[in-house]
Protein backbone atom coordinates (compact mmCIF):
# COMPACT_ATOMS: atom_id res chain seq x y z
CA UNK A 1 0.00 0.00 0.00
CA UNK A 2 2.91 2.37 0.76
CA UNK A 3 4.62 1.70 -2.58
CA UNK A 4 1.42 2.47 -4.46
CA UNK A 5 1.27 5.97 -3.05
CA UNK A 6 5.02 6.62 -3.58
CA UNK A 7 5.05 6.06 -7.33
CA UNK A 8 2.45 8.69 -8.20
CA UNK A 9 4.22 11.16 -5.92
CA UNK A 10 7.54 10.69 -7.72
CA UNK A 11 5.85 11.10 -11.06
CA UNK A 12 4.36 14.41 -9.95
CA UNK A 13 7.71 15.69 -8.70
CA UNK A 14 9.42 14.72 -11.96
CA UNK A 15 6.76 16.47 -13.98
CA UNK A 16 7.19 19.61 -11.90
CA UNK A 17 10.93 19.60 -12.43
CA UNK A 18 10.50 19.14 -16.16
CA UNK A 19 8.16 22.15 -16.28
CA UNK A 20 10.73 24.19 -14.30
CA UNK A 21 13.50 23.27 -16.73
CA UNK A 22 11.34 24.21 -19.69
CA UNK A 23 10.63 27.62 -18.13
CA UNK A 24 14.26 28.18 -16.99
CA UNK A 25 15.77 27.52 -20.43
CA UNK A 26 14.25 30.52 -22.21
CA UNK A 27 14.89 32.68 -19.17
CA UNK A 28 18.59 31.76 -19.22
CA UNK A 29 18.77 32.25 -22.98
CA UNK A 30 17.13 35.66 -22.80
CA UNK A 31 19.23 36.55 -19.74
CA UNK A 32 22.44 35.59 -21.54
CA UNK A 33 21.48 37.69 -24.54
CA UNK A 34 20.63 40.57 -22.22
CA UNK A 35 24.00 40.26 -20.45
CA UNK A 36 25.80 40.27 -23.80
CA UNK A 37 23.82 43.30 -24.95
CA UNK A 38 24.46 45.17 -21.68
CA UNK A 39 28.15 44.24 -21.74
CA UNK A 40 28.51 45.27 -25.36
CA UNK A 41 26.71 48.52 -24.63
CA UNK A 42 28.94 49.24 -21.66
CA UNK A 43 32.04 48.43 -23.72
CA UNK A 44 30.83 50.70 -26.52
CA UNK A 45 30.08 53.57 -24.15
CA UNK A 46 33.52 53.23 -22.58
CA UNK A 47 35.29 52.66 -25.90
CA UNK A 48 37.72 55.44 -26.87
CA UNK A 49 38.15 56.66 -23.30
CA UNK A 50 41.30 54.73 -22.43
CA UNK A 51 44.38 54.59 -24.63
CA UNK A 52 47.01 51.99 -23.76
CA UNK A 53 50.47 52.54 -25.27
CA UNK A 54 53.25 49.99 -24.94
CA UNK A 55 55.61 51.83 -27.29
CA UNK A 56 56.79 54.10 -24.47
CA UNK A 57 60.12 54.79 -22.83
CA UNK A 58 61.56 56.70 -19.92
CA UNK A 59 63.40 59.82 -21.04
CA UNK A 60 65.66 62.15 -19.06
CA UNK A 61 67.59 65.33 -19.70
CA UNK A 62 71.09 64.26 -20.67
CA UNK A 63 74.24 66.07 -21.62
CA UNK A 64 77.56 65.17 -23.21
CA UNK A 65 79.77 67.21 -20.89
CA UNK A 66 82.45 69.15 -22.78
CA UNK A 67 84.29 72.45 -22.59
CA UNK A 68 84.46 75.42 -24.94
CA UNK A 69 88.23 75.59 -24.64
CA UNK A 70 90.78 72.95 -25.58
CA UNK A 71 93.44 71.73 -23.20
CA UNK A 72 95.04 68.86 -21.33
CA UNK A 73 92.92 67.24 -18.63
CA UNK A 74 94.41 67.97 -15.23
CA UNK A 75 92.09 65.96 -12.99
CA UNK A 76 88.79 64.10 -13.04
CA UNK A 77 86.82 64.76 -9.87
CA UNK A 78 84.08 62.11 -10.27
CA UNK A 79 83.80 58.38 -10.84
CA UNK A 80 81.49 56.20 -12.89
CA UNK A 81 77.89 56.22 -11.69
CA UNK A 82 78.45 58.96 -9.12
CA UNK A 83 75.55 61.24 -8.29
CA UNK A 84 76.43 64.92 -8.47
CA UNK A 85 74.55 68.06 -7.56
CA UNK A 86 74.32 71.19 -9.62
CA UNK A 87 77.57 73.14 -9.25
CA UNK A 88 79.74 70.17 -8.25
CA UNK A 89 83.20 70.05 -9.85
CA UNK A 90 83.46 67.46 -12.65
CA UNK A 91 86.96 67.86 -14.12
CA UNK A 92 89.70 70.43 -14.66
CA UNK A 93 92.11 71.37 -17.44
CA UNK A 94 95.71 72.42 -16.90
CA UNK A 95 95.65 76.20 -16.68
CA UNK A 96 99.31 77.28 -16.89
CA UNK A 97 99.09 78.30 -20.53
CA UNK A 98 95.89 80.25 -19.93
CA UNK A 99 97.36 82.03 -16.91
CA UNK A 100 100.36 83.12 -18.97
CA UNK A 101 98.03 84.44 -21.66
CA UNK A 102 95.99 86.26 -19.00
CA UNK A 103 99.10 87.91 -17.55
CA UNK A 104 100.07 89.04 -21.06
CA UNK A 105 96.60 90.46 -21.69
CA UNK A 106 96.68 92.37 -18.38
CA UNK A 107 100.11 93.80 -19.23
CA UNK A 108 98.82 94.86 -22.63
CA UNK A 109 95.84 96.54 -20.96
CA UNK A 110 98.13 98.51 -18.64
CA UNK A 111 100.34 99.47 -21.58
CA UNK A 112 97.29 100.63 -23.53
CA UNK A 113 96.20 102.83 -20.63
CA UNK A 114 99.68 104.38 -20.43
CA UNK A 115 99.76 104.89 -24.20
CA UNK A 116 96.41 106.66 -24.14
CA UNK A 117 97.54 108.94 -21.31
CA UNK A 118 100.71 109.70 -23.26
CA UNK A 119 98.64 110.53 -26.33
CA UNK A 120 96.59 113.00 -24.30
CA UNK A 121 99.73 114.72 -23.05
CA UNK A 122 101.29 114.61 -26.49
CA UNK A 123 98.25 116.40 -27.86
CA UNK A 124 98.70 119.19 -25.33
CA UNK A 125 102.39 119.42 -26.34
CA UNK A 126 101.36 119.73 -29.98
CA UNK A 127 99.06 122.60 -29.11
CA UNK A 128 101.93 124.38 -27.36
CA UNK A 129 104.22 123.77 -30.34
CA UNK A 130 101.48 125.14 -32.53
CA UNK A 131 101.30 128.33 -30.45
CA UNK A 132 105.08 128.72 -30.67
CA UNK A 133 104.99 128.22 -34.42
CA UNK A 134 102.08 130.64 -34.69
CA UNK A 135 104.14 133.31 -32.90
CA UNK A 136 107.07 132.60 -35.22
CA UNK A 137 104.84 133.04 -38.27
CA UNK A 138 103.60 136.37 -36.95
CA UNK A 139 107.21 137.49 -36.42
CA UNK A 140 108.14 136.36 -39.93
CA UNK A 141 105.13 138.17 -41.33
CA UNK A 142 106.17 141.41 -39.64
CA UNK A 143 109.75 141.07 -40.90
CA UNK A 144 108.54 140.32 -44.41
CA UNK A 145 106.22 143.33 -44.42
CA UNK A 146 109.05 145.56 -43.23
CA UNK A 147 111.48 144.20 -45.84
CA UNK A 148 108.87 144.67 -48.54
CA UNK A 149 108.76 148.40 -47.80
CA UNK A 150 112.52 148.74 -47.49
CA UNK A 151 113.42 146.82 -50.65
CA UNK A 152 111.62 149.44 -52.75
CA UNK A 153 113.83 152.23 -51.38
CA UNK A 154 116.98 150.13 -51.37
CA UNK A 155 117.08 149.83 -47.58
CA UNK A 156 117.57 146.04 -47.86
CA UNK A 157 118.88 143.90 -50.62
CA UNK A 158 116.72 141.77 -52.79
CA UNK A 159 118.34 138.67 -51.30
CA UNK A 160 117.37 139.67 -47.77
CA UNK A 161 113.83 140.27 -48.95
CA UNK A 162 113.69 136.83 -50.57
CA UNK A 163 115.06 135.18 -47.42
CA UNK A 164 112.32 136.82 -45.35
CA UNK A 165 109.67 135.69 -47.84
CA UNK A 166 110.92 132.09 -47.97
CA UNK A 167 111.23 131.93 -44.17
CA UNK A 168 107.64 133.11 -43.79
CA UNK A 169 106.39 130.49 -46.25
CA UNK A 170 108.38 127.70 -44.55
CA UNK A 171 107.11 128.60 -41.09
CA UNK A 172 103.52 128.77 -42.40
CA UNK A 173 103.90 125.29 -43.88
CA UNK A 174 105.38 124.06 -40.60
CA UNK A 175 102.43 125.56 -38.72
CA UNK A 176 99.95 123.85 -41.04
CA UNK A 177 101.77 120.55 -40.48
CA UNK A 178 101.60 120.95 -36.71
CA UNK A 179 97.86 121.70 -36.91
CA UNK A 180 97.28 118.58 -39.01
CA UNK A 181 99.28 116.42 -36.59
CA UNK A 182 97.26 117.80 -33.67
CA UNK A 183 94.01 117.02 -35.50
CA UNK A 184 95.16 113.47 -36.13
CA UNK A 185 96.07 113.05 -32.48
CA UNK A 186 92.73 114.48 -31.43
CA UNK A 187 90.95 112.02 -33.71
CA UNK A 188 92.81 109.17 -32.01
CA UNK A 189 91.40 110.49 -28.74
CA UNK A 190 87.89 110.36 -30.15
CA UNK A 191 87.69 114.12 -30.57
CA UNK A 192 87.91 114.73 -26.83
CA UNK A 193 91.32 115.81 -25.46
CA UNK A 194 90.11 115.07 -21.89
CA UNK A 195 88.61 111.68 -22.72
CA UNK A 196 88.45 109.01 -20.01
CA UNK A 197 91.07 106.48 -21.04
CA UNK A 198 88.87 103.55 -19.96
CA UNK A 199 86.21 104.51 -22.54
CA UNK A 200 88.50 104.59 -25.59
CA UNK A 201 88.27 101.84 -28.24
CA UNK A 202 91.92 100.91 -27.75
CA UNK A 203 91.42 100.36 -24.04
CA UNK A 204 88.14 98.50 -24.51
CA UNK A 205 89.77 96.17 -27.03
CA UNK A 206 92.58 95.37 -24.62
CA UNK A 207 90.04 94.95 -21.81
CA UNK A 208 88.04 92.52 -23.94
CA UNK A 209 91.15 90.42 -24.40
CA UNK A 210 91.67 90.33 -20.64
CA UNK A 211 88.05 89.30 -20.14
CA UNK A 212 88.39 86.54 -22.73
CA UNK A 213 91.52 85.14 -21.10
CA UNK A 214 89.83 85.33 -17.70
CA UNK A 215 86.82 83.49 -19.12
CA UNK A 216 89.07 80.75 -20.47
CA UNK A 217 90.78 80.48 -17.10
CA UNK A 218 87.41 80.16 -15.37
CA UNK A 219 86.40 77.45 -17.85
CA UNK A 220 89.40 75.29 -17.04
CA UNK A 221 87.21 74.04 -14.20
CA UNK A 222 83.98 72.40 -15.38
CA UNK A 223 80.98 72.17 -13.04
CA UNK A 224 77.75 70.17 -13.28
CA UNK A 225 75.02 72.28 -14.92
CA UNK A 226 72.30 70.21 -13.23
CA UNK A 227 71.95 67.35 -10.76
CA UNK A 228 72.27 63.84 -12.08
CA UNK A 229 74.46 60.80 -12.52
CA UNK A 230 77.70 60.78 -14.49
CA UNK A 231 78.47 57.98 -16.92
CA UNK A 232 81.24 56.93 -19.30
CA UNK A 233 83.73 58.66 -17.01
CA UNK A 234 86.56 56.29 -17.85
CA UNK A 235 86.71 57.76 -21.36
CA UNK A 236 88.50 60.80 -19.89
CA UNK A 237 91.79 60.46 -18.05
CA UNK A 238 94.33 63.01 -16.72
CA UNK A 239 96.88 63.92 -19.39
CA UNK A 240 94.39 63.47 -22.23
CA UNK A 241 94.12 66.37 -24.69
CA UNK A 242 90.50 67.43 -24.85
CA UNK A 243 89.25 69.43 -27.83
CA UNK A 244 86.13 71.58 -27.90
CA UNK A 245 84.45 68.93 -30.09
CA UNK A 246 85.19 66.06 -27.69
CA UNK A 247 82.82 65.12 -24.88
CA UNK A 248 84.50 64.24 -21.61
CA UNK A 249 81.65 62.04 -20.33
CA UNK A 250 77.88 61.97 -19.97
CA UNK A 251 75.54 63.42 -17.37
CA UNK A 252 71.98 62.11 -17.00
CA UNK A 253 69.52 64.15 -14.96
CA UNK A 254 67.65 62.51 -12.09
CA UNK A 255 65.28 65.46 -11.69
CA UNK A 256 64.02 66.20 -15.19
CA UNK A 257 62.57 62.78 -16.08
CA UNK A 258 59.52 62.09 -18.22
CA UNK A 259 57.91 59.36 -20.33
CA UNK A 260 57.75 59.55 -24.08
CA UNK A 261 54.90 57.53 -25.57
CA UNK A 262 54.53 56.93 -29.29
CA UNK A 263 50.88 56.08 -30.00
CA UNK A 264 49.40 55.65 -33.45
CA UNK A 265 47.72 58.71 -34.87
CA UNK A 266 44.40 56.86 -34.78
CA UNK A 267 44.71 56.54 -30.99
CA UNK A 268 45.07 60.28 -30.43
CA UNK A 269 41.50 61.23 -31.25
CA UNK A 270 40.60 62.28 -27.71
CA UNK A 271 44.06 62.62 -26.11
CA UNK A 272 44.81 66.11 -24.84
CA UNK A 273 47.23 67.80 -22.43
CA UNK A 274 46.22 67.32 -18.81
CA UNK A 275 44.71 63.85 -19.22
CA UNK A 276 45.62 61.57 -16.26
CA UNK A 277 47.98 58.70 -17.00
CA UNK A 278 48.95 55.48 -15.22
CA UNK A 279 52.50 54.35 -15.93
CA UNK A 280 54.00 50.93 -15.33
CA UNK A 281 57.64 50.07 -15.98
CA UNK A 282 58.71 46.66 -17.15
CA UNK A 283 61.60 46.66 -14.66
CA UNK A 284 59.27 47.12 -11.67
CA UNK A 285 56.24 44.79 -11.95
CA UNK A 286 53.33 45.89 -9.80
CA UNK A 287 54.66 49.42 -9.31
CA UNK A 288 52.36 52.11 -10.70
CA UNK A 289 53.20 55.76 -11.24
CA UNK A 290 50.64 58.45 -11.87
CA UNK A 291 51.09 61.45 -14.10
CA UNK A 292 49.46 63.48 -16.84
CA UNK A 293 49.85 64.26 -20.50
CA UNK A 294 52.18 67.24 -20.78
CA UNK A 295 52.10 67.75 -24.54
CA UNK A 296 51.31 66.12 -27.85
CA UNK A 297 53.88 66.59 -30.61
CA UNK A 298 52.76 68.97 -33.38
CA UNK A 299 54.29 66.71 -36.04
CA UNK A 300 55.22 63.08 -36.55
CA UNK A 301 58.81 61.94 -36.45
CA UNK A 302 58.85 61.47 -40.23
CA UNK A 303 58.36 65.21 -40.69
CA UNK A 304 61.83 65.77 -39.27
CA UNK A 305 63.58 63.02 -41.20
CA UNK A 306 66.41 63.89 -43.57
CA UNK A 307 64.46 62.52 -46.52
CA UNK A 308 60.74 62.94 -45.77
CA UNK A 309 58.26 60.90 -47.78
CA UNK A 310 57.33 62.38 -51.16
CA UNK A 311 53.88 61.21 -52.17
CA UNK A 312 53.38 63.43 -55.19
CA UNK A 313 54.62 60.70 -57.56
CA UNK A 314 51.44 58.68 -57.08
CA UNK A 315 53.37 55.62 -55.91
CA UNK A 316 52.03 55.91 -52.41
CA UNK A 317 51.21 53.48 -49.60
CA UNK A 318 49.38 54.84 -46.58
CA UNK A 319 51.21 54.10 -43.33
CA UNK A 320 49.77 54.92 -39.93
CA UNK A 321 52.07 57.47 -38.32
CA UNK A 322 53.09 57.75 -34.69
CA UNK A 323 53.23 61.06 -32.83
CA UNK A 324 55.27 61.43 -29.62
CA UNK A 325 53.30 62.22 -26.46
CA UNK A 326 55.19 63.66 -23.51
CA UNK A 327 53.97 62.42 -20.12
CA UNK A 328 54.88 64.01 -16.81
CA UNK A 329 55.44 61.44 -14.07
CA UNK A 330 54.67 62.22 -10.43
CA UNK A 331 57.44 60.62 -8.39
CA UNK A 332 57.42 60.19 -4.65
CA UNK A 333 60.23 59.60 -2.15
CA UNK A 334 61.08 55.93 -2.01
CA UNK A 335 59.95 55.19 -5.56
CA UNK A 336 62.33 53.03 -7.62
CA UNK A 337 64.72 54.89 -9.90
CA UNK A 338 63.45 55.66 -13.37
CA UNK A 339 66.37 55.30 -15.75
CA UNK A 340 66.46 56.70 -19.25
CA UNK A 341 65.56 54.11 -21.88
CA UNK A 342 63.43 51.85 -19.67
CA UNK A 343 60.39 50.32 -21.40
CA UNK A 344 57.06 51.63 -20.17
CA UNK A 345 53.36 50.97 -20.62
CA UNK A 346 51.19 54.07 -20.37
CA UNK A 347 47.40 54.09 -19.95
CA UNK A 348 45.82 57.46 -20.73
CA UNK A 349 42.35 58.30 -19.45
CA UNK A 350 40.95 60.73 -22.02
CA UNK A 351 37.71 61.16 -20.08
CA UNK A 352 35.72 60.75 -23.29
CA UNK A 353 32.33 59.02 -22.86
CA UNK A 354 30.10 58.01 -25.75
CA UNK A 355 26.34 58.67 -25.64
CA UNK A 356 23.46 56.77 -27.12
CA UNK A 357 22.60 59.92 -29.04
CA UNK A 358 25.81 59.40 -31.01
CA UNK A 359 24.06 56.50 -32.78
CA UNK A 360 21.17 58.67 -33.92
CA UNK A 361 21.35 60.30 -37.34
Amino acid sequence: MASATTVPGNIAIGAARARSRRLLRPILMLGGVAVVIVGAGWWWLQGGRYVSIDDSYVRAAKLAVSDDIAGIVGSVEVHEGQHVNKGDKLFTLRDRQVRIALDGAKANLAMTALTMEAMKRDYQRMLRDEDVREAQVQSDQASFDRYANLVKGGGVTRAEYDDARFKLAADKASLDSLKEQAEVQLARLGGNPDVDVTTTPQYLQAKAQVDEEQRQLDHTVVYAPFSGTVTNVDATQPGMYLTTATAAFGLVSDEHVWVEANPKETELTFVKPGDPVEVTVDSYPGQVWHGSVESVAPASASEFSVLPAQNSSGNWVKVVQRLPVRIRVDRKPGDPDLRAGMSVEADIDTGHVRHVSDLLP
